[in-house]
């Protein structure tokens, strides 16, 4: 499946998700990749629960992780939206022609990737903080905070959120913006009854004062949760250290003391499992994806808020686009313009989605009172899964199909399509 080797070497900035899996694309375009983190060592055991979605499995299948990641963590199965009462107000599953999205750990998918890169002989180099960059002719050289460089004919900024090549490329570029929420989660060993409890269904509640997601774990051993906190100043994640786990667990037992069953699951909560992400950002729009050499790829330029369930996905497509847009591009230029153009709609327009969600996860009680009077009809209208879902999860990347030059033959963003 590998393209033959070109002259073309990546520096890519960045070992989370998105940075190998464009080390891995990279390669079966033929591009030598090499990865920097920053940090001293690995992530491995770090982070919460997160979904990929069919469109992030299908972008994951080019770079030959298909069968591996879709049998971690466990399959999402209907997803139900509830009033905060115990009643339904909408009950969709996925579309049936379509994989289902997997719930798993980031530590499930951070060991897939690692060992993936291990295997094809890619190495990440820890401890590299990137401080500046020399652009040449023929080439840019990265310089570290620990006084080493590389050189390379790209550099690629996989950095996240608060990525440091996004304001080298643009040093007025937007900064990630605070959702006003904060996210606290961990796990209950409350059985949910019936079918809820044995993994296969979703549930989010608009609860009183705050938002509440929950699901039955596949072993049906008790109940995953989390719960979105109205939270008007954003916490540094030394500030939420602060609070211990038994007190988050007490303040979440306090927003949905009247919400059912988030009352019962967090009764019996374990503290021990809580977790609190604080940085729950979302990314505005990046007036500069690329200069020169450097270009940006996941959430360093398209961060859509965790509401939208596709933080992991959009990166991962990303990321194979990226490589194949410098497959066929000698031109590196050339290739980062058709890249913007297949991926800024696309990714912008779900960001702005998941913005209007976290308006209803935020807002007052006459805002949530509304929201359970209005769902119903929305469910049946806009808000249909195939309205919803099919634009978003049934997107597939044509990893064979040639990219074009913006411009030519039509526009080089018509090259994905809807499954």
């Amino acid at each position: 499946m590998n393209a033959p080797r070109t002259s073309k070497k990546a520096l890519v900035i960045g070992g989370g998700i998105a940075g190998p899996v464009t080390a891995l694309a990279l390669r079966e375009a033929g591009i030598e990749a090499e990865v920097f983190e920053a940090y001293e060592t690995s992530a491995e055991g770090i982070g919460g629960t997160f979904m990929i979605a069919p469109n992030g499995l299908g972008a994951l299948a080019v770079v030959g992780l298909g069968a591996e990641v879709g049998v971690i963590g466990q399959p999402v199965g209907p997803m139900v939206i509830e009033d905060g009462r115990g009643g339904v107000l909408a009950e969709f599953a996925g579309l049936a022609d379509l994989p289902r999205g997997r719930l798993m750990r980031r530590a499930e998918l951070y060991q897939v990737l690692q060992r993936r890169l291990h295997e094809v002989g890619l190495e990440v180099r820890y401890g590299k903080r990137l401080v500046g960059v020399e652009e040449g002719a023929d080439g840019i050289t990265a310089h570290f905070a620990d006084g080493t460089s590389a050189t390379g004919d790209l550099l690629i900024g996989a950095d996240g959120t608060g990525s440091t090549v996004r304001t080298l490329i643009d040093p007025a570029a937007p900064a990630a913006e605070y959702t006003g929420l904060l996210g606290v989660g961990g796990y209950s060993p409350y059985r949910l009854p019936g079918r809820a409890g044995r993994g296969e269904t979703v549930h989010f509640a608009n609860g009183a004062r705050a938002f509440f997601g929950y699901w039955g774990l596949a072993d049906g051993s008790g109940t995953a949760w989390f719960s979105n906190i109205p939270q008007p100043e954003q916490l540094t994640a030394e500030q939420a250290r602060t609070v211990s786990p038994e007190d988050w667990l007490r303040r979440c037992r306090e927003l949905h003391a009247d919400d059912l069953p988030a009352r019962e699951v967090l009764r019996v909560a374990d503290a021990g499992t809580v977790e609190t992400f604080p940085r729950l950002e979302i990314m505005p729009s990046v007036p500069h994806w690329y200069r020169g050499r450097m270009v940006l790829v996941g959430d360093s330029v398209h961060a859509p808020s965790n509401s939208s369930g596709q933080g992991v996905s959009l990166a991962v497509e990303s990321a194979v686009e990226l490589a194949r847009c410098l497959r066929d591009l000698p031109d590196h230029s050339e290739a980062f313009a058709a890249y913007e153009a297949l991926r800024r709609p696309r990714v912008e327009k779900i960001a702005a989605d998941a913005e209007r969600t976290n308006s209803q996860k935020s807002a007052g009680p006459v805002g949530r009172l509304l929201f359970r009077l209005v769902a119903p009809i929305m469910m049946r209208t806009f808000m249909s899964p195939e309205k919803m879902l099919r634009p978003v999860h049934g997107y597939r990347i044509d990893w064979e199909r040639r990219v074009v030059p913006v411009g030519r033959a039509g526009q080089a963003g018509r090259t994905g399509r809807a499954a």
